[in-house]
């Protein structure tokens, strides 16, 4: 499984479900993970890592759903070097096609005197110990040494050595905190794939973070230097800042081959309908001036840009948006379009639904269709979301009225749904939306801080959707909730109950953060 310098395929290893799902308030659940790592096998990800099975029972059930029902990809549990992890690692995903196990310790200074409370001898002996166990379960083991990037040369070199030795056949070099740039983490990747004797019956792996704005760059110059794997996620989320962003190493390696002659198994024609389903499900928008997969990527607004583009679109785009699954005509579906129509066009986004699934879509396609004239690509993801995608729900809206003007002190009476049991109630507030949400928490009885709302247009037009996004804090717990409505006060009640129900999910399924590489 080692590497050559003639080995020019990129092996592309996502961690969305992992490393991505500890950005703050994106939990996700069971049925939200496996719809994200169905869609990313059909992307063509080499590697997904599913989750931390030893972090809690849920996410250990979602490793082992996800190791049972995908049939290409392999699926990596991410495990700390301690039997017990390693052990309730392989339990969940032995029954996958491709099984990996994953295993990591920290190599710098730092981590080793301040953390671990070791030696470099002991982190050796525990590197090891663990490596040899994950072996004995499979022959597909990766190590990582956490913090690689501010460790002793010499020292990862000996660590990988040992790794290699023991059974490993990926060895991951992680800039964990961002802390490395692009030239010296280069010089690095070098250094350690030279001078570790056995590398080449090994892959060589690179993780970055993107506390500096480097992750990409990073790891574009760990390409260069030789990486053949790179750690990923679906619109660089994850902890703090963020991961290397699968979309942007992947489109510049499609897009510039004169300097990087590697290749992927990516279908790049898949990777926006990806990045609208982990948006959509995490909660986390897509900011619009992001590259590849944002609103305004392939937008032109300046005059001498807009007489370019129509003369060559070359003038002013390196990418054709059909490249990454953009389509440029998407105004598709009207009130008269059948249950047929909608299902072909939902496959062609990307999402495959059961039949009663497609039924909760269609019936809610049809109440939208009353609303607006033309369906856009954007709505039906809304719709997909908001009928398919979400959790088990405590709380639903039934109705809702709002009475607000400059003469009238704005009140709100709704009717929300308890575990099916009907609850009614009205209150006011500063303004129609602060009613509203007045009037959620008093009849859910909830005592939950927001943090953040912000909304946007889904499409142009006057009768667009209106996206509201909420962040919700309740007992140190943060949630995401998301919701969508030609109304917009409707679609602002949708996204606060959205939060609180991910909120309730959390507090009967808390995640367990752990350390991470």
């Amino acid at each position: 499984m080692g590497q050559t310098n003639q080995d020019n395929r990129i092996i592309i290893f996502d961690t969305t479900l992992r490393d991505g799902e500890q950005s703050p308030g994106a939990s996700m659940n069971k049925a939200e993970k496996l719809r994200i790592a169905t869609q990313l096998e059909k992307l063509g990800v080499d590697v997904i890592e599913a989750g931390f099975p030893a972090a809690s029972d849920d996410d250990f059930l979602a490793v082992k759903t996800i190791a049972e029902t995908l049939k290409d990809t392999q699926v990596a549990a991410l495990c700390r070097t301690a039997e017990s992890d390693i052990n309730r690692g392989w339990e969940a995903i032995k029954n996958a096609a491709h099984p990996r196990i994953h295993t990591f310790l920290a190599t710098s200074d730092l981590h080793m005197e301040y953390k671990l409370k070791m030696n470099q001898e002991q982190v050796i002996e525990q590197t090891i110990k663990s490596v040899r166990q994950a072996a004995s379960f499979t022959d597909n083991v990766e190590f990582s040494a956490e913090d690689g990037s501010r460790s002793d040369p010499d020292f990862l070199c000996k660590v990988f050595e040992a790794a290699i030795d023991a059974g490993a056949t990926t060895i991951n070099l992680p800039d964990t905190v961002g802390y490395a740039i692009p030239a010296e983490f280069s010089e690095l990747v070098t250094y350690v794939m030279k001078n570790t004797p056995n590398m080449d019956k090994a892959i060589f792996s690179v993780h970055c973070h993107n506390d500096l704005g480097l992750a990409t760059s990073n790891t574009l110059s760990a390409i260069a230097a030789g990486a053949r794997q790179v750690e990923v996620t679906i619109n660089g989320i994850g902890e703090r800042a963020g991961n290397t962003s699968l979309e942007e190493i992947v489109m510049t390696l499609a897009t510039r081959p004169n300097f990087f002659p590697q290749t992927c198994a990516i279908d790049t024609t898949k990777l926006y309908p990806a990045s609208r389903l982990v948006s959509m499900i995490t909660g986390i928008i897509v900011q619009p001036n992001r590259a590849i997969v944002g609103a305004n990527a392939f937008a032109h607004e300046a005059g001498i840009h807009q007489d370019g583009i129509l003369k060559n679109p070359m003038t002013y785009e390196i990418m054709k948006p059909e490249t990454i699954g953009l389509s440029k005509n998407n105004l598709v579906l009207g009130k008269h379009s059948g249950k047929h129509a909608l299902k072909n066009h939902v496959e062609e986004m990307g999402y495959t639904l059961s039949d009663e699934e497609l039924k909760v879509v269609f019936e809610k396609f049809k109440r939208l269709a009353d609303k607006k004239k033309t369906i856009m690509d954007e709505d039906i993801e809304a719709l997909v979301n908001e009928g398919v995608l979400r959790s088990s729900d405590v709380f639903s809206l039934e109705y809702i009225n709002v009475v607000c003007g400059n003469t009238i002190y704005p009140t709100a009476s709704i009717e929300i749904n308890i575990n099916n049991r009907p609850v009614k109630g009205a209150t006011d507030g500063n303004g129609p939306i602060d009613a509203v949400f007045n009037a959620i928490s008093n009849i859910t009885g909830t005592k939950s801080e927001l943090l953040r709302f912000s909304i946007n247009a889904l499409t142009s037009g006057t009768d667009a959707q209106g996206e509201v996004t909420v962040r919700l804090q309740e007992d140190g717990i943060i949630a995401l909730g998301r919701g969508a409505d030609p109304d917009i006060i409707t679609a602002s009640a949708l996204a606060y109950i959205n939060g609180l129900n991910r909120l309730e999910y959390l507090k009967e399924n808390p995640v367990i953060k752990v350390e991470s590489i």
